[in-house]
Formats: C-alpha cells, structure tokens, sequence
C-alpha cells in the first residue's frame, strides 16, 4: 500500500517539508469531500452535464448553480488565507499559478477538452466520483483518459526537445 508512518517529505517546490501522513489524510479527505459533493448535486450524471451544455435545446442550469455555491464557498476562503498570503495547513507557502499567458498549449488542450466533455458528458473529477457506480463504462472513460495523458505527455516532451534541440543528448 502506502507509507503510514509519520515522516517528513520534502517536495522538490521550494523546498517544502511537510508531514506526509497529515498531508495524505487531507488529500483523501478532500478528494471524498468533493466527490460526495459531485454525487449529491448530481454532478456525476453525464446526463445533467451534457444539459447544462445544451444551451440552445433542453438547458438544464442546474451545474451553474452548483459552481455558484462552490464560489461562494470558496471566495471568502481565498480572500482571507491565500490572498492574504497566510500560511496554508500542510506547507510553507501556497502554490498558486504563476503563468497567466494565454498560449497555443493551452487553447489547444482546452479545445480537445471541451471537445471530450462535449462527447460524453464526463469531466475527469466526475469520472473518478464515478467509479462508486461500477459502470464498466467509466473504467473504459478513465483508462482512456490516463492513456490520453500519457500520449499528450509524450508528445510535449517531443516538441520541446525539438524546439530547445536538445534531443540528440544523452
């Protein structure tokens, strides 16, 4: 399985220590959190997903509202720790974005997103939140997706290998 015990890890981003049992108890409390919160609003029905995106038919805005209520949530949160630069549980620094440039990656990969979401009414977070079902469906989705990631990986390691010339070093 996984290492239980209470160790240090240290993350190669700026050097952060942090205690890896407590950082895995959240990540797992978060990731359920979301999930149950995907699954009682609904939000896991490709169905509900793929009426939100139906504008000009049947539009269900029921996913607007869902994404409402979580800004809500999570606005006065942002606005009195992060932005505030407080220091966060399991860290010693947040690790916000730092690029904000529009690039040909990005319109791309968002495009083939959409496209994917568009199809089949499945968004990644959703897709896991899915798996509870045991659709055999959704296990095909997520290992297409993870194959997906893994080929698109690929092919960026590719291109900047070629753009920095640099693939002929060992």
């Amino acid at each position: 399985m996984g290492d239980f015990s209470n160790t240090k890890q240290v993350f190669s981003a700026g050097s952060i220590e942090v205690n890896s049992t407590k950082q895995n108890f959240m990540a797992l409390f978060s990731g359920l959190l979301f999930s149950v919160g995907l699954t009682v609003s609904t939000m896991v029905d490709p169905a509900r997903v793929i009426g939100f995106l139906d504008m000009l038919g049947a539009w269900d805005p029921a996913l607007a509202f869902v994404m409402l209520g979580a800004i809500i949530v999570y606005m006065p949160l942002y606005w009195l720790v992060i932005r505030r630069k407080r220091k966060p549980l399991l860290g010693r620094e947040f690790h916000l974005p730092s690029k904000i440039k529009i690039d040909r990656s990005l319109v791309i990969g968002a495009v083939i997103f959409g496209i994917g979401w568009g199809i089949t009414g499945i968004c990644p977070g959703p897709a896991i939140a899915n798996i509870s079902k045991g659709h055999f469906s959704i296990f095909i989705f997520i290992l297409s997706m993870v194959v997906g990631m893994l080929v698109a990986s690929k092919f960026n390691n590719i291109i900047k290998c070629a753009q920095e010339n640099r693939c002929n070093e060992p």
